[in-house]
């Protein structure tokens, strides 16, 4: 279930970019490319999720969760290139994408923690 679950708000993650790159960041030098980039990762990857629990897709999951989050918090420290944002603009799409992202990660650690249980519990038996 954490798998489907996962997935979704990979996918919403990565229409979220979708959108964003089409209604304005395409434009936006290392900004724009990154975002499309994202957008059509976070796509592949959820599909593949839906059709399976293999090790690498779920890797993947988690680049490219970590790797929007850590362009979020670039884009507002230390700038990207010469893009800068501020809070939690352009509003409502930064919060629901972080909190997609972060949501993502963490389906995908309690995900481990169920297999590495059931491993264990099917080891010592």
């Amino acid at each position: 279930m954490t798998r489907y679950v996962t997935a979704v708000l990979l996918a919403l993650s990565g229409y979220i970019h979708a959108d964003l790159y089409l209604h304005g960041y395409r434009a936006i030098p290392l900004v724009g490319p990154a975002f499309l980039l994202q957008a059509s990762g976070s796509f592949a990857i959820a599909v593949l999720l839906l059709f399976g629990n293999a090790l690498i897709p779920r890797l993947a999951a988690a680049g490219l969760a970590a790797g929007a989050l850590g362009g979020f918090v670039m884009s507002r420290t230390v700038g990207i290139g010469t893009f800068i944002e501020h809070g939690f603009d352009p509003a409502p799409q930064a919060l629901i994408s972080v909190l997609a992202e972060i949501a993502v990660l963490a389906l995908l650690v309690v995900a481990w923690r169920i297999q590495a249980k059931t491993a264990g519990a099917r080891a010592t038996s």
